[in-house]
């Protein structure tokens, strides 16, 4: 019904100016009167019970209004399904300020409400704290004994199929290799921490402000716990300063803040530390298992995964990681298996590409070590073993392209130069490695809703209670809405991030753009068939006989596809109109094609690494990722999508480690200036081709998300390129120089 327009085209984003500027305002930088601001106080222990909790010194100092602790909080709901959102995860969700009881190291315990930020951090100072220390466990590779089968619970969870007789196939293979990988515990530090804003408007309802990946999913966890009805609380995230799955869950900020607001009847500020921020969630560390046989020709004979991952004690946290071995790649004889190892730990949360980074990292190196084994080229024994349909499911794709991804990506990188035989490219005292991986990601779409109001001044606003995390959303939305319209796009907004606005599922798993997208889209047209009946009723109209499928909607004017004289405006339209036109549509993923398909983004990695001989440093030279994504609905943020995430694929491969201390069981590097990312120094050439793919099955816009699909991979293939370079295989992550310098 449009002609392209916007779509597909690199539109710089619409909340640029305001985040340059300093007019976008993130969750706790909001100003209201009389606001009280609270300070977390974290437990010291990792296990045991609080016996004393003493706050007398701090309620003495001027300002301190309040110390909130198990022993006054008020009742509040009480079974576990009033605290589960839309993230749960089988088990008893945590319970701030529930009972004296420790569950994790840094668990809140305490809150101190002042007058100022300041004040209530020094009088959390002042708290006199006694524990009954318990015994507890935070070492994965010790307690795998105690490790069960994930349980089926959490939406998007599917227990890994087995299929064939991998095991006797193995046995009889002329190639096998077998190994082990670990991969370390990673926490998301998103720039904007985690702080929730609670407003105490008159009649005891609530404003809150959230760092959230979902203001429904807040309004309802608020809703729920504390016995509001929905009109009482109001959500708003119009900014997210960073998330990568930390803002699925309500954190417990979010409670403190609304539990001090509703009792002290005052607005409540909380905000965490960047310490604190390493006290919930976290990508769980694993250990995985893989064995791999091939016939002599480099045909797949079996695939063994088993992954070892940590939950907590409360709750079974479960991700696809084993999956992906089942999937990408043909072979007959597969075994998969997927355990969990509880410890006392909070509950791990999803992190860009759950499960996928880490099970996919493990099956490409053990591929390469395959490749190696057999003395084929790596790109070779993934063409020789390429899945036309998806393996688990017996389905076929609703496109992929990968044998494409691996094509251009190879002849961009330069791969046909490369020396198989490891330590044999180097430049002066730096050996060179070149290393590849695949990688695949769900391409989902969520049911959504999304309101549209034309007023008479020829304005579109569009809205959805959606989120924008730094992905683009804001850009994509409008981008979408001005070209099924056909309207100029500085006559469109999109407004997200408000619990009034109709309901949109969490921001995560890639699917907003095309579940809100599509949303968006089809409200839109409903918009347009409204114009278009309000056209053919005026006096001589042009389109008095068209149908929908007659017209297109083209800069500002409803236009006969077989006379481009014959036009309306749409200014015109509605003005004469005089009311505004407003449609809340709903989208959803078509269920019949969800049963016949499997719907997947796909890529390839290709990595160079320098490796000082003498030192052991590591530094990612170049990277080529080509993806298979279906539309690229807007390629400046679609690349910086990719972008972004190869750097965290390289931090994943190099940097990020959150190393506990078991003793104490907890997190020790918990900081900026230990916990490593990537600098500006570290990082250097990265490409990024997007593989033409047309999908006319997936969604109406033809399109699969990016935010995952990116990352999946890099890792793999910069272990495996520093396998190349060295002759070490080095089957941790992340990388780091003793390894290298370390005997074999």
């Amino acid at each position: 019904m449009s002609s392209t327009n916007y779509v597909g085209k690199p539109v710089s984003r619409v909340d640029g100016y305001a985040k340059v500027t300093g007019q976008a305002r993130y969750a706790v930088e909001h100003h209201v009167p009389n606001l009280l601001y609270g300070f977390i106080v974290n437990s010291a222990i990792a296990k045991g019970s609080v016996t004393t909790l003493d706050t007398s010194e701090a309620l003495k100092v001027p300002g301190v209004v309040q110390v909130f602790t198990h022993k006054n909080t008020p009742s509040l709901a009480w079974f576990d399904r009033s605290y589960k959102d839309q993230d749960s995860v089988p088990g008893s969700p945590f319970r701030p300020l529930h009972s004296e009881k420790i569950r994790f190291s840094m668990q809140p315990i305490a809150l101190v409400v002042a007058e100022t930020f300041e004040l209530a951090r020094y009088a959390s100072t002042l708290l006199k704290i006694e524990y009954k220390e318990e015994s507890s466990s935070t070492n994965l590779s010790e307690s795998l004994p105690q490790a069960h089968e994930a349980p089926k619970g959490k939406e998007g969870y599917m227990p890994p199929k087995s299929r064939g007789h991998a095991k006797k196939a193995f046995s009889a293979a002329p190639v096998k290799i077998q190994a082990e990988y670990i991969h370390g515990a990673e926490h998301h530090n998103p720039m904007e921490m985690h702080g929730s804003m609670a407003i105490y408007e008159k009649g005891g309802k609530l404003l809150v402000y959230d760092k959230t990946q979902g203001v429904a999913n807040t309004q309802e966890y608020v809703k729920k716990v504390f016995g509001l009805s929905k009109d009482d609380v109001r959500v708003l995230s119009p900014y997210v300063g960073g998330a990568f799955g930390s803002g699925l869950r309500p954190q417990y900020q979010l409670f403190m803040a609304v539990l001090a607001a509703l009792e002290l009847k005052q607005s409540v500020k909380v905000s965490l530390t960047r310490q604190q921020m390493f006290s919930f969630g976290h990508r769980p560390k694993s250990l995985q298992r893989l064995a791999l046989s091939a016939a002599s020709d480099g045909t797949l004979q079996s695939i063994e995964h088993t992954c070892y991952s940590e939950t907590s004690r409360f709750e079974d946290y479960t991700e696809v990681v084993v999956n992906w071995s089942g999937l990408l790649y043909q072979c007959a004889n597969v075994e998969l298996d997927y355990q969990l190892v509880k410890l006392d730990v909070y509950t791990p949360i999803d992190m860009r590409a759950p499960g996928a980074v880490t099970g996919i990292y493990a099956l490409e190196c053990a591929m390469d070590e395959l490749a190696v084994a057999l003395n084929i080229d790596p790109l070779d024994l993934r063409l020789r073993n390429y899945a036309p349909e998806d393996q688990n499911e017996k389905k076929p794709f609703s496109s992929k392209e990968l044998r494409a991804c691996y094509l251009q990506g190879a002849e961009k990188f330069g791969w046909n130069k490369r020396n198989k035989e490891p330590r044999s490219m180097r430049e002066g005292n730096q050996l060179v490695g070149w290393g590849m991986a695949s990688a695949s990601w769900d391409a989902q779409q969520q049911k959504c809703a999304a309101k549209a109001l034309l007023t008479p001044d020829g304005k579109l606003t569009v809205s959805s209670g959606t989120a924008d995390i730094g992905t683009g959303t804001y850009t994509i939305m409008t981008q979408i809405a001005a070209e099924t319209l056909g309207l100029p796009i500085e006559q469109v907004e999109f407004k997200l991030g408000d619990s009034s606005l109709p309901e949109a599922p969490l921001e995560g798993g890639s699917w907003t753009a095309v579940s809100v997208g599509s949303a968006v889209k089809a409200t839109c047209e409903e918009v347009g068939q409204k114009l278009l009946k309000l056209a053919k009723k005026k006096k001589d109209s042009p389109l008095a006989n068209a149908g929908a499928e007659d017209v297109v909607f083209e800069n500002g004017y409803i236009i006969l596809k077989k006379d481009p004289a014959a036009a309306v405006s749409i200014l015109d339209i509605i003005r004469d109109e005089r009311e505004d036109i407003e449609v809340e549509s709903a989208a959803m993923p078509g269920m019949i094609d969800k049963l016949k398909y499997s719907f997947h983004s796909h890529s390839a990695v290709f990595a160079e690494v320098k490796v000082d001989e003498d030192l052991g440093t590591i530094h990612v030279t170049r990277v080529v990722s080509a993806i298979a994504g279906g539309r690229v609905l807007n390629p400046k943020t679609a690349r910086s999508q990719i972008l972004g995430a190869v750097v965290w694929g390289i931090s994943m491969a190099l940097q990020e480690d959150s190393v506990i201390d078991h003793n104490f069981g907890r997190f020790m590097n918990h900081n900026y200036a230990e916990y490593h990312v990537p600098v500006n120094a570290d990082i250097q050439n990265i490409e990024v081709i997007f593989v033409e793919e047309e999908d006319d099955i997936i969604n109406p816009l033809g399109a699969k998300g990016l935010g995952e699909i990116g990352i999946v991979g890099v890792a793999g293939a910069i272990a495996n390129a520093v396998y190349h370079a060295t002759g070490k295989r080095i089957r941790k992550l992340p990388i780091q120089l003793d390894n290298v310098l370390s005997e074999p």
